[in-house]
């Protein structure tokens, strides 16, 4: 999963989320910063009114939480949905060591300007970062 302060970098850049049953996000509020929430039917789903889009809790009786609007969640995408929205400039994901054998994962990409590589401990980091630099690109 990517970090908070990647995915908040994503959403402000300009990458928007129609969420879908298995998606994870994060609320930005007091008392749940280590909280993740999953979309599911069964129990956080997506409804839509004339006001805007809310992702409804049902049936949770831990706390008193019946919905949240959807631009107050926080995406947390996954590698593949990031590999996704790399589309054709995606070129390949490879895993090497750092000088303190510390795993690093490698995203390679085509971007207009040409190939770059975004590397992280993690490979879904990797990949958002790779997508942000895409992002931002595309919007200069």
């Amino acid at each position: 999963m990517i970090s908070r302060s990647l995915a908040r970098a994503l959403r402000d850049a300009g990458v928007r989320w129609t969420p879908h049953d298995g998606d994870r996000f994060a609320l930005d509020a007091d008392g749940l910063d280590e909280q993740v929430f999953t979309v599911s039917e069964m129990t956080i789903e997506e409804h839509h009114y004339e006001t805007g889009s809310v992702l409804g809790f049902n049936g949770t009786t831990e706390w008193a939480l019946d919905s949240v609007a959807l631009e107050d969640a926080l995406w947390l995408p996954a590698e593949h949905q990031l590999r996704d929205l790399l589309g054709g400039t995606f070129r390949s994901l490879t895993r090497g060591d750092a000088a303190d054998d510390t795993p690093r994962w490698t995203v390679d990409v085509a971007l207009p300007e040409g190939p770059r590589s975004f590397s992280a401990e993690e490979p879904a980091d990797a990949y958002a970062e790779a997508l942000l630099t895409l992002v931002l690109a595309a919007a200069a």
